[in-house]
């Protein structure tokens, strides 16, 4: 647990960086304070490290300042050691009970398997494909909510990638002519699909068109020690389940086997990216032309 004198200096360079974003770009205290809805001597505050930094005024103020991935990254680094909060509770507004542990068994596992025949799993979404997917499946919610929900997932994938833990991934080849967004965001999701395919760690399989899969997304995790060393995780719409008997367990393991049974080899899976890539390109370029 980190003491006040610790998280000061962390609250002051995450204000400094929030000070040099709104000066870079010639914004005044009192603008900002209109996008978190506050006072000027707030905003101030919180530039001067002064006063505890709450998580949706930061993000307010990286989507109000157009800050790039990289740069909203940094400042959530910053804002996690200023406040020593776990990922799903910085974002605990938008997140629903059910995903908030499946978040903090993301942290701990060692391995990730997942299958999705509907989409791009989320932890390989690009941050275009994410909010098409947020936006189409959250009727309704604000924009600036919808902002936070692919804020998270993005997050989500930094904290797998810096952690060196191993994606087991298992892509229908369906989902990759099912378009979510512009053309232009998909042929982005492949691009990006086909450059960690090619790496180790990640290990992206395509699942041969007209397979026979489960109809919903299943998560298996590994961990090294402990009495529970795997769990299952298969989410419904409004709510999920956590698997970790024995015989239920054996049953999702055979599922994801036979699912991977169905799937191309690495070559094969990259050839179907490639199609998949060639084909929004084609897309692109028609909607740019027409």
């Amino acid at each position: 647990m980190q003491t006040s004198e610790e998280q000061r200096p962390a609250g002051r360079l995450l204000g400094d960086e929030l000070r040099h974003h709104r000066e870079r770009l010639g914004y005044t205290l009192a603008d900002a304070a209109r996008a978190i809805r506050a006072s000027t001597s707030k905003v101030s505050r919180l530039e001067r490290g002064e006063s505890p930094a709450k998580p949706r005024d930061v993000h307010d103020l990286a989507v109000f300042y157009g800050l790039s991935r990289e740069q909203r990254s940094q400042i959530d680094q910053l804002l996690t050691q200023a406040g020593n909060a776990d990922l799903y509770a910085r974002f605990a507004d938008v997140t629903p009970h059910f995903l908030k542990r499946l978040i903090r068994l993301e942290a701990a596992a060692t391995k990730i398997s997942v299958f999705d025949p509907h989409v791009v799993p989320g932890l390989l979404q690009t941050e275009s494909y994410a909010r098409a997917i947020v936006r189409m499946m959250e009727v309704g919610m604000p924009d600036a909510d919808i902002e936070r929900v692919v804020a998270l997932r993005m997050q989500r994938q930094v904290a797998i990638d810096k952690s060196g833990r191993a994606l087991d991934a298992l892509i229908g080849e369906e989902v990759l002519f099912r378009g979510y967004g512009s053309a232009n965001s998909m042929f982005e999701q492949i691009q990006m699909l086909l450059k960690i395919t090619k790496t180790n760690r990640f290990n992206v399989r395509i699942v041969r068109e007209g397979a026979m899969t489960p109809p919903y997304p299943i998560f298996h995790l590994s961990f090294a020690d402990g009495e529970c060393q795997e769990l299952a995780y298969v989410e419904h719409l409004d709510g999920a389940n956590y698997v970790t008997q024995k015989r239920q367990l054996d049953k999702y393991r055979r599922l994801l086997l036979n699912v991977r049974a169905n799937a191309y080899d690495r070559k094969d899976s990259t050839f179907a990216l490639m199609r998949a890539l060639d084909h929004w390109e084609h897309k692109t370029i028609e909607k740019q032309s027409g």
